[in-house]
């Protein structure tokens, strides 16, 4: 069932920042075709949940917002799913936090998701309006191919229909799955898709990294992890190593001396404005 929550402090449409896919400010330059994780550059930086410290999280405005900065070469974002089984854009289970209605999002179907609607936090820079969070098919139609994209399976019984809609789109290259669960990233990789797995600090002290690399593309892993952990990771045979949810220079500098590739950031704005150090990959020093 879903309950209303009192509309307070709505943003008015009239407001909102006027974005579009077309003429970006600094376009990404990625040459002709689809968009591939293979062009990604040697230090991949990832807007989460569109850069949720700047933008509104998980929203089709903050997502394109993100695109056309160009702080980032791959968009975040979570997925849930309907009870009649669309695919739809939000971190939460509930509604509660994030919109104005209250209620398990498993409970809705298609057509009352028209009436969902976010709720930009005050704290947000800038002038949001209130808007339908997307479905998965809108964002895969709108970025896929141009830009790199990452999905989080919140419902690990989504996974196919989840591959059906990044295949069907000829964007298996193009978007990573990720989940939390070793044995849904297996199950990715069995559906074709670019399996990435992410883990806490707590998770990383007993994991032994090198068992999945023969199926995981991608670990995500929690940058307050103890320096042996991340090294551990860094040096397991995964191809990528990125650190979550990093939001200072100085988080940021110590994954990359410690050989993470890749920086998944609420703030992708604020790290760009603090070039990274040169560090070299897995050089500092173990502290347990």
């Amino acid at each position: 069932m879903v309950t209303w929550i009192t509309l307070t402090g709505l943003v008015s449409a009239a407001s909102v920042l006027s974005l579009t896919l077309t003429g970006p400010t600094n376009p990404l330059e990625w040459g002709a075709g689809p968009l591939t994780v293979d062009s990604l550059p040697r230090v991949t930086y990832v807007a989460h949940r569109g850069g949720a410290r700047e933008v509104p999280e998980n929203s089709m405005s903050g997502l394109m917002a993100a695109y056309r900065r160009g702080t980032a070469q791959v968009l975040d974002l979570d997925t849930q799913m309907l009870g009649d089984g669309t695919l739809v854009v939000l971190h939460d289970p509930t509604l509660n936090r994030t919109t104005f209605l209250g209620g398990a999002v498993r409970g809705m179907n298609v057509r009352e998701w028209q009436g969902v609607r976010l709720r930009p936090r005050a704290s947000l820079p800038g002038s949001w309006r209130s808007e339908r969070p997307p479905t998965v098919a809108e964002v895969l139609d709108r970025f896929g191919g141009r830009i790199v994209l990452m999905l989080e399976a919140k419902d690990p019984h989504s996974l196919g229909r989840l591959a059906g809609l990044i295949r069907a789109r000829g964007l298996a290259r193009s978007v990573f799955v990720n989940s939390n669960d070793p044995e849904v990233a297996r199950r990715a990789h069995r559906l074709g898709l670019l399996a990435q797995l992410w883990r806490s600090a707590e998770q990383l002290r007993r994991d032994r990294p090198e068992h999945w690399r023969s199926y995981v593309d991608l670990l995500d892993v929690d940058h307050r992890a103890r320096d042996a952990d991340l090294l551990r990771a860094v040096r397991s045979g995964i191809p990528r190593v990125w650190a979550h949810t990093v939001l200072t220079p100085a988080e940021r500098d110590r994954a990359l001396a410690l050989g993470c590739d890749g920086i998944i950031t609420d703030a992708p704005g604020r790290l760009a404005r603090h070039p990274a150090r040169a560090a070299q990959r897995g050089a500092m020093p173990l502290r347990a």
